[in-house]
This record gives C-alpha cells, sequence and structure tokens, in this order.
C-alpha cells in the first residue's frame, strides 16, 4: 500500500528546530536571551508532538484497514477450500457407488450364465432361468456410461412397468379348454398353431441386453384377439401385461406381416382351373352359367378424419341411423365357399358402390380383357357390363325377369353372407376404430385374408356372433352400360324359365 508524505513544516518551524539541534555557544548564550525564548520552544515542541501524534494515528488506521482486506481474502480462500473439499468427496462416493452397482451387475449376470450353463441351453430349466431373471427384477441397468462435466460416470437404468400375464398364460396352456380359446380368437387352436408358424420367419424378434423379446405366439395372439373383439387397446395391455403402445406396434406388425406373406397364399385370383370350378359350383346352385364370383360392397365405420372428411361422410348411413356417421369401403368377390378372390380396401365412404368399382384393381383387369367370359354377379348398386350381371330394376317385371332375379338374389346371399361372417368374426370392422386413416387398409386386408383361412379350415361361427348386414344399395344413373350384356342377360332369364330352372317361386 502506497502511504502519503508528511506535511511540511513552516520555515519559522525549521528555522528553529535546526537550531536546537546545533551544539549551543556557551559565549553567545546570554540568560536574558534564555528567560525570552523558552515558552516560544515550548510551545513548538508541544504543536509539533501533536501533529506526530495526530500523523501516527492516520498510519495505525490505514495500516489496520489493509490488514482487515487481507483477513477477509483469507476467509474467503478457506471457505473455497472446504467447498471444493465437499465436491470432491460428494463425487468420489458416487463414482464408488456406481462402480459398486456396475460390479455387482456383472457378478450376476456371470452367475445366470454360469447357471444356464450349467442345466444346458436346450432345456427347460434355462428357459425357466430365464423367465425368473425377467420376472425378478423390474430394474435392468445398461452398459452404456456416459463421463459428467466433473470426470465421472453415470449409468442409464431401464425401469420396466410389472404387468400382470395371468390372462395369457392360462389361454396359452394346453389345459385351456378348446370352445374358449375359440370364443377368445374366433379359430380353433390348430389353426392358431398354423397362423403362428407361417408368420414366425417375419414376426420373430431376437432378445436384447434391455429385455427379453415377446414371443411369437404371444405377439401373434395380441393381434388376433384385438380383431376379433375389437376391445380398446388399454384392454388388450390389460389382457397379455404389455404396454399399450406395444400392442398398438404389434398390432400392425402382424398385420403387415399378414397381408404380405400370407395373403399371396390365401387371397387371389384363380388360375383356370380354379375358374372354371367355380363356374360349375355356381352354375349348380343358380343355374346361371359363367359365374365366376359374387360381388358385394360394404363400409366400415371410422372417425371423422381430419383431412378431406367430406369425402368419407357416409349420407345414407346418417339418414337411416340419425347420426354422423364416417366410413370406409370394402369391395369384395367371392367364391361359391364365401373365400374372397379379390378385395378392393380404403375408398371414401361416400362414394356409391359403381364409383368404387371403377377405382378397383378388378375393373382395370376386365378393362384388359382379362375377364372374358366371366361373370361376377352383382346386386342392384352396380350397373349393367359385358362382365358384370345385375337384376332388372325397373317395374312391372315380367315372369322371366323376375326368375332371374331370384337366381341372382342365390348368388348374391352367398357374396353377402360371406361379409356377414366376416364383421361378425372380426367385430372391430363393426365399430369406430382409433387406428390412422393409412393403417385402416393394412388391417382391413389382414381381416380378409384371416377369413380366407378360416373359411378354408371349415372354422364355423358362433351363433351368437351372427347379425343382419344392410347396405344401402343406390341404383346408378346409368345402369346399363352395354346392350351386348342387356342381350344377354335376356337370353339367360329366357333359358331360366323355358328349361324350368327358374324355381317354383316364379310359378
Amino acid at each position: 500500500m502506497e502511504i502519503s508524505s508528511f506535511p511540511l513544516f513552516p520555515e519559522d518551524y525549521s528555522s528553529h528546530l535546526f537550531s536546537l539541534i546545533q551544539d549551543p555557544d556557551p559565549n553567545s548564550v546570554s540568560i536574558t536571551n534564555t528567560t525570552n525564548k523558552r515558552p516560544r520552544l515550548e510551545i513548538f515542541c508541544n504543536e509539533l508532538r501533536n501533529e506526530s501524534s495526530s500523523v501516527q494515528d492516520s498510519l495505525n488506521e490505514l495500516l489496520g484497514f489493509d490488514s482487515q482486506l487481507v483477513q477477509v481474502k483469507e476467509d474467503e480462500k478457506a471457505k473455497q477450500n472446504v467447498h471444493y473439499t465437499k465436491k470432491e468427496s460428494i463425487l468420489e462416493s458416487r463414482n464408488k457407488r456406481s462402480s459398486q452397482e456396475m460390479d455387482e451387475g456383472e457378478n450376476y449376470l456371470n452367475f445366470v450364465q454360469n447357471q444356464d450353463a450349467f442345466m444346458g441351453s436346450g432345456s427347460g430349466k434355462s428357459s425357466f432361468a430365464k423367465r425368473t431373471r425377467s420376472e425378478s427384477f423390474d430394474v435392468i441397468t445398461t452398459s452404456d456410461e456416459s463421463t459428467t462435466a466433473a470426470g465421472g460416470s453415470s449409468q442409464r437404468r431401464l425401469w420396466v412397468k410389472d404387468r400382470s400375464k395371468a390372462w395369457w398364460e392360462q389361454v396359452n396352456s394346453p389345459d385351456f379348454p378348446e370352445e374358449k380359446f375359440k370364443k377368445a380368437f374366433r379359430m380353433s387352436r390348430a389353426t392358431f398353431d398354423m397362423i403362428c408358424e407361417e408368420l414366425e420367419s417375419v414376426v420373430i424378434k431376437k432378445d436384447t441386453m434391455l429385455r427379453l423379446a415377446i414371443p411369437v405366439r404371444q405377439r401373434v395372439a395380441v393381434c388376433i384377439w384385438r380383431l376379433a373383439t375389437g376391445e380398446a387397446l388399454r384392454e388388450v395391455s390389460k389382457r397379455f401385461g404389455l404396454g399399450i403402445s406395444t400392442c398398438h406396434k404389434l398390432v400392425l406388425e402382424v398385420c403387415s406381416a399378414i397381408r404380405s406373406l400370407l395373403m399371396p397364399k390365401f387371397l387371389q385370383w384363380p388360375d383356370e382351373n380354379g375358374m372354371e370350378e367355380i363356374k360349375r359350383e355356381f352354375e349348380f346352385v343358380s343355374g346361371i352359367p359363367n359365374v365366376g364370383g359374387a360381388m358385394y360392397t360394404t363400409h366400415v365405420p371410422i372417425i371423422a378424419p381430419k383431412v378431406s372428411v367430406g369425402s368419407y361422410f357416409n349420407k345414407r348411413h346418417t339418414e337411416r341411423n340419425q347420426k354422423t356417421s364416417y366410413s370406409i369401403t370394402v369391395q369384395g368377390v367371392v367364391d361359391p365357399k364365401g373365400v374372397f378372390t379379390d378385395v378392393c380396401i380404403g375408398w371414401p365412404g361416400s362414394m356409391t358402390d359403381d364409383q368404387v368399382l371403377e377405382k378397383s384393381a378388378l375393373f382395370q383387369r376386365a378393362t384388359r380383357g382379362v375377364l372374358k367370359d366371366v361373370w361376377v354377379v352383382g346386386n342392384s348398386g352396380y350397373p349393367l357390363m359385358d362382365w358384370v350381371l345385375v337384376p332388372y330394376t325397373h317395374q312391372n317385371l315380367t315372369w322371366t325377369q323376375h326368375a332371374l332375379n331370384e337366381k341372382i338374389e342365390e348368388v348374391q346371399r352367398v357374396a353377402k353372407e360371406s361379409f356377414m361372417r366376416l364383421k361378425a368374426r372380426w367385430s372391430c370392422l363393426q365399430k369406430r376404430t382409433e387406428m390412422k386413416l393409412q393403417d385402416l387398409p393394412v388391417v382391413l386386408g389382414a381381416c380378409c385374408v384371416l377369413h380366407n383361412i378360416c373359411e378354408m379350415r371349415n372354422e364355423g361361427l358362433n351363433q351368437d356372433l351372427r347379425f343382419n348386414l344392410f347396405d344401402d344399395e343406390i341404383v346408378p344413373e346409368n345402369n346399363v352400360r352395354s346392350f351386348n350384356a342387356m342381350h344377354a342377360r335376356d337370353q339367360i332369364a329366357h333359358k331360366l324359365l323355358h328349361h324350368n330352372l327358374a324355381g317354383m317361386n316364379v310359378l
């Protein structure tokens, strides 16, 4: 610290001070002078003493202030040292605890691996050990570490909610009654096992360090039970002991696998030999030759979409039910056994049956001439074309025309009954689903494939599930689009009546 200089003395003070310091000359000193100068000398000494004391006090105050500042800095430095010491001790304790948890996890994994190796990887005890390991720990620690700012490490943990799988374990047991299994999944256990075997190569997942993979049977069961019951995802979660988002993901994954893997096997337009067999069976039932399929279009209710909501508004269902309805369409062609040979899914519910037909791939194949010499029988909602046979719709029908309408109705009943079983077996098609609009074609396509599998394997439908299927039929404005088809229809009607194939109802 810099200290200011002392104040200067006056000239008279310095002269007197100088004279006091010199040795006195005895010859020059007189008695009279001494007596006269003593009072002035004493006054000067007192003033000098007072000024020296005031300067000393100022100096002491400055030195005291400097010492206080030094003391404050030392106190702050001591506090910082204590803080750093505490922080280092906390970080050290955290590192010790983390390393201890890692050692315990590694020891447990080594123990389990040794136990599995001792019991054998292919034995039932090994799978029991894995299941016990997954059920015992709700917290799974990963080996991934992230470095903190202080130089330590922190572990990531996966928290798994414990959910009950009691219902699924009971249903999956071999002792579970066959009737109850069929009621839950709309198919027998043998058909369910066949579907699992077909999908295993696509649906199977591998175990990870985080969790054990969901088995194939449980994955397929989640999807089929959801489609069969139409229950909300929260109910699916409770039944199978899985998360809601996991159940939703499984439904979409399995439906996509069914559509991509099983549709080419179980839902295809018949080849030449198959078409000849279908024609023979339909002619045996109705007497109408060259019938290659029965066509029908139904509507599946949906929640109002956010985009193009007017296109999906179903005016006919809204007027009939007195409730605003939105839907998408499902057009299908079936064979005499009710098995789908062609489907067209996803067009908006505001479209009529003839408009959906014009948008379908079936219409494109017919335009290219693939359906030559084949009749596809439809109801009055379709137009009469070279390959589409529909009933007469005008009034005052003749006996011949009425006879043909009855036979066409018999063929149409096959398609309508098939669609009724489709919706009854997969109840999700009767309810407004919360699925996204872009996911519905995949789900509905999977329902049609599963329907075919059940029909081919003669899976009967419970009588309690049957209902009356009703879809409005709007006659197109241009209901006759081919004069050749009109002439061919008249010939078929004449043949049925005059060859005793019209039935007793006409007579």
